[in-house]
């Protein structure tokens, strides 16, 4: 059993060192809890706690905390994928609930899988989802002084079980003062992918990571023979062609779990069971 989280980017200019230790504990906690979680419950179950627990953090950027767009709103992405079903469900642009990725885990039962604005938000509010505004100070600060470098915040997470299934749950805030219907890569094939050989989870600027394909490209080199660190070099090579912004965090069939970006820091931890390896 295997399982790595991330929480998006870590601006060194725009956030001191006191709160990359409040990121670096709390990775630590909901890592450790959703470790647990995983003893005893599937992969796809165990992707859901976690992102539950990372959106229900206001010190990442999604859920409560997320960012505001340009109209003053937020609006919220996020999605599902798992290897036994090869079944993919998401949100895009939802308003006013707590967390979108346990709207994203019903859509998985329904036939139309991943819905959009207000399509999404009359679904959630039949459901029976509380309406819930995620804003708080710092990002109301944020979005009156424009400020919009520290909108490169995803949430996600990849989870073998002990069954050798493979799940991934990413959800996002949003990359700050956008215009109103932009779409981002955390409900796309692009930043959320998974099949039986390997599972992927993106943050970073949702439009490069679209252009570069990146999470469904490193799932497919793996598929085609390529080793996990392998595939991940490739497609991040590919990605500077670009001056692709993008983190990514991975686990193959085998266990073997990774982690890279194209600028530095991506907030993330990983945890086997035994070695605890939390980012710098």
């Amino acid at each position: 059993m295997k399982i790595i989280i991330h929480g998006g980017f870590f601006s060194e200019s725009s956030q001191s060192d006191e709160v990359k230790k409040q990121k670096q504990d709390s990775l630590k906690n909901i890592i450790k809890k959703s470790y647990e979680f995983l003893m005893s419950h599937d992969s796809m179950e165990t992707v859901i706690y976690a992102v539950k627990l990372l959106e229900d953090d206001p010190l990442f950027n999604a859920g409560i905390g997320s960012q505001i767009q340009r109209d003053g709103k937020i609006r919220l992405s996020a999605s599902l994928m798992d290897s036994e079903k090869n079944k993919f469900s998401g949100v895009i642009n939802v308003e006013d609930i707590k967390n979108p990725i346990l709207l994203a885990q019903y859509l998985r039962d329904e036939e139309d899988n991943v819905l959009s604005g207000e399509g999404a938000i009359s679904y959630a509010k039949n459901k029976g989802f509380d309406y819930y505004s995620s804003e708080t100070e710092e990002r109301r600060n944020d979005y009156i002084n424009n400020l919009k470098s520290s909108g490169v915040g995803t949430v996600g997470c990849v989870a073998l079980d002990k069954n050798g299934n493979l799940a991934v749950a990413t959800s996002t805030g949003g990359k700050g003062f956008e215009l109103p219907g932009r779409v981002s890569d955390s409900a796309t094939i692009a930043g959320n992918y998974v099949n039986k050989n390997c599972g992927v989870s993106c943050t970073g600027v949702g439009e490069d990571i679209v252009s570069g394909a990146v999470a469904a490209k490193i799932v497919t080199r793996v598929t085609d023979g390529f080793s996990i660190k392998d595939a991940f070099s490739k497609t991040f090579d590919e990605l500077k062609e670009i001056d692709g912004f993008a983190g990514a965090i991975g686990i193959d069939r085998l266990g073997q779990m990774y982690c890279q970006e194209s600028h530095p820091k991506v907030v993330y931890a990983s945890f086997d069971g035994e070695e605890l390896i939390v980012f710098e």
